[in-house]
């Protein structure tokens, strides 16, 4: 599995579809210059290639295992992560008071995403410790600050975030773990927590947990949780570890794929923590990490959906099977129309996500750096669409992928496989995508549908301002923007909640495929003839695109249909 950094496609995005000027125009990003990020992304792209992609499929066939109580990972697994480590790969967007780069978080989207093409199961560690940099750089005391986030950002010490529990998933508000004060600014913490990705390694001199619990006065739901950081061992004022913490993996589960990644069963028997912000406000110190982690797991779709492709494409320019009547064909598969389709079916959607999740990482970026509400709001309501859309790329392409190789797809031998068993679960964890379509529909159109209307306003503003030699594709787009204008008054429109979800997923894919329509236009504004990325971005306009018409129509159906079974009648022929 050969790997090729798509650097150029990153920097393509970024000077001319989702305006990263801005962010580098701003006092906070100033030193980030196009020049800058080319050769953080080149450095990156390199690491990837060379460390990370060899191991690969090495997880995939060596798992991560527990042997009498520790977890011992993928042979390489170590080397790689010191790769990672030692590059600065963990810490891009971390603040620079304590180690930390500090670059945008659309460089680490990019950079992110180049690790999760290279090995998926070894990139959602530094995941992972980035999210709870984030966590604790905004909501942690200064103490845990001075401890925690230098060993964090220089990848001594890797971090994870413990919320799911046997009953209590997607409802967080059921979970029933413990903290009761020790009396010396310290907790104790008993619970078990499942779902806990690289909950322990063997190469990281300690691991770190952000453990949601309950204090005694706590309420029940959501409003009565507490945030905790709970290391493995347990640190000194100065950082250095010492006794062992009252926490251990139980188990690791066997997964479909990502099998380089060990997921664990905690427990915590009164194991030592800190609380993490204020009393009871555990889910929104969480949130902020689970936030972006949700625009980096929309990454990880995106990096899988380009392995996939890549492997893909490289079967096809040299499998020979079949005859086909092209004029100077290559005399592969790659000759036949319908592995055309997959093919540019997946080089066109990979585009559409990619620049939707540095679209998204840009308005992340400018609400941090200008503190104005109108990236705050844009970036809230693209998050749950790129996280969604990019999981829903990686989980179609690597399809795409198997069917490419046909029946040497469904052969692990071919490694094709691989993807889509790795990258399946990302439409699942972090938030489901049916949550985050609930979500879309839900609390962010609370402002009657601004922010939304106001990303159509500039769909359109591009439209009109078009080249006539795009006028085609550029009417396939408007087209595409009005009805999703009228499928947002729609759904602001519907006082019954149930009416908006029954057509959540669906008006969710719909923008999606829009604002993919609307980045591929933009791309062959720049282009300005008639080259690849003008190609390509007429195959999504006219193929791919119009897939909006059916899921508008499905998106405004209510929810009365599906209601109208019982549950007897679900089971019945």
């Amino acid at each position: 599995m050969v790997y090729r950094a798509c650097t150029e496609d990153y920097e393509y995005i970024l000077k001319h579809v989702v305006n990263y000027d801005l962010v580098s125009n701003t006092d906070k990003f100033s030193e980030a210059s196009h020049e800058t990020v080319s050769a953080v992304l080149v450095e990156a792209g390199r690491m990837c290639e060379e460390k990370l992609s060899p191991l690969q499929r090495i997880g995939d066939l060596n798992p991560a295992t527990l042997q009498n109580g520790i977890v011992r990972t993928s042979p390489g697994f170590g080397e790689g992560y010191k790769a990672i480590a030692e590059g600065g790969w963990v810490s891009t967007s971390a603040d620079p008071e304590y180690g930390g780069m500090g670059l945008p978080l659309t460089i680490t989207t990019a950079v992110n995403e180049m690790m999760a093409s290279a090995c998926l199961s070894l990139q959602l560690n530094p995941l992972m410790t980035q999210g709870q940099i984030e966590a604790l750089e905004n909501h942690a005391s200064d103490m845990i600050k001075n401890i925690y986030l230098p060993k964090l950002i220089s990848g001594a010490w890797c971090g994870t975030m413990n919320l799911t529990e046997p009953q209590a998933g997607s409802d967080v508000g059921a979970l029933s773990s413990k903290a009761t004060d020790n009396g010396d600014g310290s907790y104790a913490i008993t619970g078990q927590k499942i779902y806990i990705s690289w909950g322990d390694n063997d190469f990281s001199e300690n691991v770190c947990h952000l453990v949601l619990a309950r204090l005694p006065d706590g309420k029940s739901g959501t409003k009565g949780i507490s945030l905790f950081i709970v290391p493995k061992f347990i640190p000194d004022q100065f950082g250095n570890t010492g006794l062992a913490n009252k926490l251990k993996v139980i188990s690791l589960e066997h997964k479909l794929g990502l099998h380089g990644s060990p997921t664990a069963v905690m427990q915590y028997d009164g194991a030592t923590g800190w609380l993490v912000g204020e009393p009871h406000d555990g889910m929104r110190a969480m949130f902020t990490m689970m936030n972006n982690a949700r625009l980096g797991v929309g990454g990880q779709g995106i990096g899988a959906a380009e392995g996939a492709y890549q492997h893909a494409l490289n079967y096809a320019k040299t499998r020979k099977q079949g005859t086909t009547n092209v004029p100077k064909g290559i005399g592969t598969i790659l000759d036949h129309a319908d592995v055309r389709r997959m093919l540019l079916t997946m080089k066109a959607d990979i585009f559409a996500a990619r620049s939707l999740a540095l679209e998204t990482a840009v308005s992340i970026d400018l609400s941090n750096a200008s503190k104005d509400g109108f990236w705050n709001s844009r970036a809230a309501f693209l998050t749950p669409i790129a996280k969604s859309f990019g999981t829903e790329t990686g989980c179609r392409v690597a399809e795409l992928g198997v069917q490419v190789h046909g029946g040497m797809g469904f052969i692990e031998e071919s490694g094709a496989a691989q993807y889509y068993r790795d990258v399946r679960v990302t439409a699942i964890y972090e938030g489901t995508n049916g949550i985050q379509a609930m979500d879309l529909v839900g609390r962010k159109l609370m402002d009657g549908g601004e922010a939304a209307y106001l990303l159509v306003d500039d769909i359109q503003k591009t439209v009109k301002t078009c080249p006539e030699d795009f006028s085609s594709i550029a009417h396939e787009v408007m087209l595409a923007s009005e009805a999703l204008r009228e499928a947002i008054k729609w759904m602001c429109s519907q006082k019954n909640i149930n009416d908006r979800f029954a057509g959540a997923v669906p008006f969710l894919n719909a923008f999606a495929r829009v604002l993919g329509g609307y980045f591929h236009l933009k791309s062959a504004i720049k282009e300005g003839h008639m080259g690849q990325r003008t190609k390509l971005a007429r195959f999504y306009i006219f193929n791919l695109m119009p897939e909006y018409i059916g899921l508008l129509h499905q998106a405004k159906q209510g929810c009365e249909d599906l209601y109208s079974f019982s549950a007897n009648e679900l089971l019945e022929a």
